[in-house]
């Protein structure tokens, strides 16, 4: 027998890595566009920097899959333009299904003796 919550999260896979990073940022709880922004870039040292177009455009098709989810504002005095998101079951479903996937992947590249290069000159 299929695990029925398993086949709705692998069937979102794989993700693109906005759609992850979103993702990943409201694991620790509800966040606003900027707030998601901000702490991909802090995250990823200053690699990605999302733009409001992608980050916006992704989270829509998060929403519309049901990954994700307007939540309440946090405060009653706060601007009621700031939108804030938060990660829904299924989201939480998807992203760790990509962190599995992610992982055989790495696995099956350390299997053929792949590291990362800073890996890899610590050995040396």
């Amino acid at each position: 027998m299929v695990d029925a919550s398993k086949h709705d999260a692998e069937r979102f896979l794989p993700l693109s890595v906005p759609q992850f990073q979103i993702l990943l940022s409201l694991v620790d709880g509800d966040r606003h566009g900027y707030g998601i922004i901000l702490d991909i870039a802090e995250r990823t040292d200053g690699r990605l920097r999302l733009g409001t177009g992608t980050l916006y455009t992704a989270i829509a098709g998060l929403a519309e899959g049901g990954l994700v989810a307007r939540a309440a504002p946090r405060r009653a005095d706060e601007d009621e333009r700031r939108r804030y998101y938060r990660l829904t079951p299924l989201g939480r479903g998807v992203l760790e299904a990509e962190v599995a996937r992610l992982g055989a992947q790495l696995r099956q590249a350390r299997r053929k003796g792949l590291r990362p290069a800073a890996e890899s000159d610590r050995t040396k």
